[in-house]
């Protein structure tokens, strides 16, 4: 029986698997790096580092991210959704992040 480490694992490899331009491991990356950010944040972000983005598209992204692999958490409480990497699933996203 697969450990719930191990599913996460396979859907982040999955999840990568169609990400031809990068875009999906900065995500990844900017979440590893212990903030709360909301999809103006991580789309701020994007531009700045190059990606061609729409602010509807990275919030279709982040949200998928969060409800497809579930490895962020989500406050609801002001204004704009906030999403943090949840802390028991930093250390899979950086291992399969060093190895992809």
């Amino acid at each position: 029986m697969e450990s719930a480490e191990e599913r996460i694992q396979e859907r982040l490899r999955n999840y990568l698997k169609r990400d031809g331009v990068g875009i999906r491991k900065a995500v990844l990356k900017l979440f590893l790096s212990d903030g709360a950010y909301t999809t103006e944040d991580v789309f701020t972000y994007l531009s700045k580092e190059g990606f061609d983005v729409s602010y509807r598209g990275v919030s279709a992204m982040v949200g998928l991210m969060n409800t497809r692999l579930g490895i962020l958490s989500i406050d609801v409480s002001g204004d704009h959704n906030v999403y943090s990497l949840k802390g028991d699933h930093k250390g899979v996203v950086q291992s399969v992040l060093e190895n992809y």
